[in-house]
């Protein structure tokens, strides 16, 4: 793909937003607004916002543009640092100017004056240490101790709440009066989202994407998510994940995207945050998640081989 924008003449998502009172959706036969299409959420915008604009929450539009046009030039390799070094991202469709970009004048995706998320408790910070011990030197073990991303599990940024990745940015929204359905580009996982008051599943009935309940609030769709497994692990937080994301059509090519998490057992307090998801005429091609990964299995066999050596040549 093509980024197609002219930076002077860019509709920015936080100007929409400002609009959307005076704006009337168009509304699927049950009366509720049509959220349906394909969009993306592929973004400049940190989800922390830099500590060096404290408490800004907006760029002006003359802030945005200059910050849009320089990070969508694309640096020459020499330039690059850390993973970026080893290969050209343009190969790989991970190159920002091949993508459309829901842009915002947000300053972070986190909305508040901190814009960052807040500090983790002193059992999160535990848990997660001692996990991390457990984990030290068994990290190629076997296929249960690599990522649930590596193994083509779940996508992080799948969610809820769904962020965007290096890319593979799609997803698309259907509507039916009983169901709302998102389904994801990455590794294409769908949430089915039933819309008729149902309380959620058991305690003991735990899912990867967790256990969506939609409603509408006026023209917005809530969705209330909770029931996640303890290996989700969402910036530390585990089962006890609570998940709450608004979806508001505030034009004819966007959506208003917010959600709040909240884990007390994690943060110090919830956090919300609020992007754009930016309509496209797509279409989404799958993703074969597993197709050609020779790094996954190459890891566990260059482990074995490790091994064998060990108990050939003994210390």
């Amino acid at each position: 793909m093509t980024l197609k924008i002219s930076l002077l003449a860019i509709a920015f998502a936080g100007s929409s937003f400002a609009s959307a009172q005076t704006w009337t959706p168009p509304r699927t036969p049950d009366g509720h607004p049509d959220l349906q299409g394909i969009y993306t959420n592929s973004s400049i915008t940190p989800l922390e916002r830099p500590k060096e604009l404290g408490a800004k929450e907006f760029y002006t539009e003359q802030e945005a543009a200059e910050v849009q046009k320089r990070a969508l030039v694309p640096a020459p390799i020499a330039e690059r640092s850390g993973t970026e070094a080893h290969y050209e991202f343009t190969q790989f469709g991970l190159d920002r100017t091949q993508s459309q970009i829901a842009f915002s004048l947000r300053t972070s995706m986190i909305i508040g004056p901190e814009g960052r998320v807040p500090p983790l408790t002193p059992e999160a910070q535990q848990r997660n240490a001692q996990r991390a011990a457990l984990a030290k030197g068994h990290e190629f073990d076997g296929p249960e101790n690599r990522t649930i991303q590596e193994r083509c599990i779940i996508w992080a940024n799948e969610g809820p709440p769904m962020l965007p990745a290096g890319y593979n940015n799609y997803l698309q929204i259907v509507q039916t009066p009983a169901y709302v359905v998102i389904m994801q580009e990455m590794i294409h996982d769908a949430r089915i989202i039933p819309l008729d008051g149902r309380p959620h599943a058991a305690p003991n009935i735990r899912k990867w994407l967790g256990d969506s309940r939609g409603r509408w609030e006026g023209d917005t769709l809530v969705v209330d998510t909770t029931n996640f497994t303890d290996k989700t692990n969402f910036r530390g937080s585990r089962e006890n994940l609570h998940v709450v994301e608004r979806f508001t059509r505030v034009d004819e090519k966007t959506v208003r995207y917010e959600f709040t998490v909240d884990d007390p057992g994690t943060w110090t307090k919830p956090w919300s945050a609020e992007m754009p998801l930016a309509r496209d005429k797509g279409p989404i091609f799958e993703y074969a998640c597993h197709e050609a990964n020779y790094g996954f299995a190459n890891n566990l066999k260059g482990a074995r081989a490790l091994e064998t050596k060990d108990k050939k040549n003994p210390k």
